[in-house]
């Protein structure tokens, strides 16, 4: 596994809340009424040798899903976007793909403020994942939902995200790192939704792009996407990456 890590050429930290730590095919099961995961692997996010995963104890293995299994452990993981972005970027790319879970389901931007657990795990895990070698290439960020329950939070959204987006590039020592956040795709309240979506989409900082989940499918809780829909959006992250920073990195 050093050898794994060794080579590990371009690292992605994957940020958020539910969508991105994956709920795809997770369902519940009828006689005991707990929820687990269907364990149905598309294609696209099946594994690869050349796509690695960092563990919660900071340790290098081969990525499988759930990918956020050991990282969102207080709900059942299923699959979310990092497996098939990991595997649309490995074939267009020389290398090897690392990937860093950190999105934890439920969680509102402020829990995110530089100075919480959830902000300064992310950044112990950067820094942790280029140790062994290899650049961090981008963070992939789908986060929102917990904002859509308030007026006062869906108005601080904005400010929040940028304020996010500056801590993390000061932090990790990367003042131009990509950033692609995913505007979302459902919410609490749909009025406050749109307000979210609306401060998303218009977040103009350099290096920052925004990639659409509006229009896809949505599981029966009209929440989380399904399977499929993390599959597109996997992809959809995949084509922005290679479209917008693949040449310059």
């Amino acid at each position: 596994m050093e050898e794994l890590t060794q080579s590990t050429q371009k690292i992605f930290i994957l940020g958020g809340q539910s969508n991105m730590s994956g709920r795809g095919g997770v369902i519940k099961d009828s006689p005991n009424n707990q929820k687990l995961w269907d364990r149905v692997v598309p294609l696209e996010c099946q594994p690869h040798p050349n796509i690695l995963r960092l563990l919660a104890e900071l340790k290098w293995e081969p990525a499988a899903e759930q990918i956020h299994a050991d990282i969102d452990k207080k709900k059942v993981c299923g699959v979310g976007p990092g497996m098939s972005f990991a595997n649309a970027v490995r074939e267009r790319i020389t290398g090897v793909v690392g990937l860093v879970p950190c999105a934890v389901g439920g969680t509102a931007i402020k829990e995110w403020a530089r100075g919480e657990e959830l902000y300064e795990n992310m950044v112990k895990r950067a820094k942790e994942s280029v140790k062994g070698g290899g650049e961090i290439k981008g963070l992939l960020w789908f986060q929102g939902e917990s904002d859509t329950s308030t007026q006062i939070d869906a108005d601080a959204y904005q400010e929040n995200m940028e304020k996010l987006i500056d801590n993390v590039r000061e932090d990790l020592g990367l003042p131009y790192l990509p950033i692609i956040q995913v505007a979302l795709a459902s919410g609490l309240d749909d009025n406050y939704m749109e307000k979210v979506r609306e401060a998303q989409l218009k977040i103009n900082l350099p290096n920052v792009i925004c990639v659409d989940a509006k229009g896809l499918d949505l599981k029966e809780d009209h929440l989380h996407l399904t399977t499929e829909s993390q599959v597109k959006l996997g992809n959809m992250l995949a084509d922005a990456y290679l479209k917008h920073f693949a040449a310059s990195h």
